[in-house]
């Protein structure tokens, strides 16, 4: 399988607002990090929805190797 493209090795902060969708880029190929514009078209990846729960500040992974989905779990400081 192949390996996503590290977008940036820290997590995007993002404000979120509750009940809303956002499609987190697990290819790392998007012009819209850490948003998903289809530049995964072609590849094994696809976007990842995150609905929030809550209105505030989440933290989207940036270099696509969390094992907590879209959100940063500190993977990349073992990049």
């Amino acid at each position: 399988m192949s390996k996503p493209i590290v977008a940036q090795k820290t997590p995007y902060a993002v404000e979120v607002e509750a009940g809303k969708s956002y499609w987190w880029c697990s290819c790392g190929r998007s012009k819209s990090q850490p948003f998903c514009d289809g530049g995964h078209q072609g590849t094994a990846f696809n976007p990842v929805e995150y609905k929030a729960d809550k209105t505030g500040t989440v933290y989207f992974c940036g270099c696509k190797h969390s094992g907590n989905g879209p959100l940063c779990d500190g993977s990349h400081q073992k990049l």
